[in-house]
């Protein structure tokens, strides 16, 4: 048998001669849409199976470029939203100006679809929009919503999984993060610059960025990873860690709520943290059993659940989920309409069948009955009220996916990378923990973890001055925060304040602010818009 060292070394030299042969330029041309910034699209041919080198098939990649807006050049930072699944192109074109702030202006920003994203080798596990109907039909609500729930749940994942490897089985071996992270070096080959990637990956992002560090430790330049996903337990476990501070984070919410009265519509009647903790408890416990028609939506179990945990991504949205289970509780049925209206116009993030494609082929963990996945549904449940029957149901459609990824990156992450990883954890961030950036850092050598001192997902969830200044200086110069920093934000939750407010005050005989408190307003006013632009609800997982 050959020696895995052997192995590894034989599909190296494979990876390296398939990126020789395909390597080109990129030819840039006005896009057909319309950002924040100009901007310029381009397409590039790369191996459609790294692992074939017999194969000539190739995979058109569609990307965007936002040029740098400031001299001289510094290269490129390519960028992922997350999911995984989550569209790029649509994305960078939407907050390019907030990215160009943060980052320095000094950088082209670059985005791209990955495989089984967008339209770039779409996964379409039906074949008609009957069939996807009838699916969707089909998908359970939260695997906790009721006593046959996870049954029901674990006989549908097992129709998906049959009905995926039916209608997709030509691509859903192909989609995987590890032939993303080589696509992406096939990207900066062709960019032509110093053969170095400059990368900033959110939540899922985290892991490609992980992987891609991993992979080609020799070539990083500065790679930032912001709302870390721990990607040991991505390959090869259940997620557990994933839902560390879940509840944590709903009790901020609860806790943000009652010390800002006038800003809260849940904070009335002097109810105490704990008073307002049970009345809400007792309303998800209620709708388990008794689900609602009110404002003409059928509201249950599952829905309240899916919105809570949304709406604790983004601190910048929680008067918005105040204001609807106030509706809810009270019976308010204008109020309720209102959440409903702006919960309703957010997009619905990933589509259904991108996120299973991707995040189950990778990971290794396959199951034959429930029983077998029960023990991790349980610890998952028992990790996080809020968010446990969520990730479970990911954990048991995954056990019965029937498609791996051709390669996976199933080393340990314990590298040196040419330059030191910048991890960004928030103190309380409910699907990506502190603990996650800092397990993370401790494989890779030399890393620095920058706490980011506030709620929700990743470091956009509250602008922080201290936060985006950091980054900044990341990507401009490369400075690296001193170990052990912690970031305050400057956005306090329900504070009903805009990132105007919390500058110091400008006396009024001053006809212009310095260039420090300028600069300072650029900052906070780009976190907040680009964090209001992001985090939306329902976005991700």
């Amino acid at each position: 048998m050959p020696s895995f060292s052997s192995l590894f070394l034989s599909t190296l030299t494979i990876a390296v001669s398939l990126a020789q042969a395909h390597c080109s330029t990129i030819n840039w041309r006005p896009c057909e849409f319309n950002g924040t910034r100009p901007i310029l699209c381009g397409n590039l041919s790369v191996p459609l199976d790294y692992t074939d080198a017999k194969s000539n098939a190739t995979l058109r990649l569609e990307l965007v470029k936002v040029p740098a807006a400031k001299t001289p050049s510094k290269g490129s930072i390519l960028f992922n939203f997350g999911g995984p699944g989550e569209e790029a192109q649509q994305t960078m074109a939407q907050v390019a100006a907030e990215l160009q702030i943060l980052t320095g202006g000094h950088h082209d920003l670059i985005a791209f679809d990955p495989r089984g994203t967008g339209k770039t080798m779409v996964v379409s596990c039906y074949q008609t929009d009957i069939e996807r109907l009838v699916g969707s039909l089909q998908a359970p609500g939260w695997s906790n919503a009721s006593d046959a729930a996870l049954g029901t749940q674990w006989a549908t994942s097992q129709l998906l999984a049959e009905s995926c490897l039916a209608n997709a089985a030509d691509v859903g071996t192909l989609v995987g993060t590890a032939f993303v992270a080589r696509d992406m070096m096939q990207i900066v080959d062709a960019l032509g610059e110093d053969g170095m990637l400059r990368y900033w990956g959110l939540s899922y992002g985290t892991v490609l960025g992980a992987t891609v560090a991993a992979m080609f430790p020799d070539r990083m330049d500065r790679i930032m990873l912001d709302g870390v996903l721990n990607p040991f337990e991505y390959y090869h476990g259940y997620d557990i860690e994933m839902l560390t501070d879940t509840d944590k984070t709903f009790a901020g919410f609860i806790s943000g709520c009652v010390a800002a009265p006038d800003q809260c519509a849940l904070a009335r009647d002097n109810a105490t943290a704990a008073d307002l903790e049970k009345t809400i408890s007792d309303l998800i416990d209620t709708l388990k059993y008794n689900p609602v028609a009110l404002g003409g939506i059928l509201i249950d179990y599952s829905l309240i659940k899916e919105v809570i945990l949304g709406y604790l991504y983004s601190p910048l949205a929680w008067d918005e989920l105040a204001g609807g289970l106030n509706g809810l509780i009270t019976g308010n049925i204008t109020a309720l309409a209102e959440f409903a209206e702006a919960f309703g116009a957010r997009p619905q993030g990933i589509a259904a069948e991108s996120y299973p494609a991707i995040k189950c082929a990778d990971n290794a963990v396959r199951a034959t009955t429930l029983a077998d996945v029960r023990p991790a549904v349980d610890e998952l449940y028992a990790k996080s009220r809020y968010g446990g029957d969520k990730i479970s149901a990911i954990a048991v459609r995954c056990a019965q996916w029937r498609m791996d990824a051709k390669e996976r990156y199933s080393g340990d992450f314990r590298v040196k990378t040419r330059n030191p990883v910048l991890l960004v954890g928030n103190t309380l961030d409910p699907v990506t923990p502190l603990v996650s950036a800092r397990n993370v850092s401790e494989a890779f050598e030399g890393s620095v973890v920058l706490q980011h001192d506030g709620y929700g997902h990743s470091s956009l969830a509250q602008a922080s001055i201290c936060t985006t200044k950091a980054i900044r200086n990341f990507f401009i110069n490369g400075t690296m925060p001193e170990p052990g920093t912690i970031c305050k934000v400057d956005t306090p939750l329900f504070s009903n304040k805009t990132w105007q407010d919390v500058l110091p005050p400008i006396q009024r005989v001053r006809r212009s602010i310095s260039a420090r408190d300028d600069d300072d307003a650029a900052l906070l006013r780009a976190a907040s818009v680009a964090g209001k632009k992001l985090l939306r609800p329902s976005r991700f997982v």
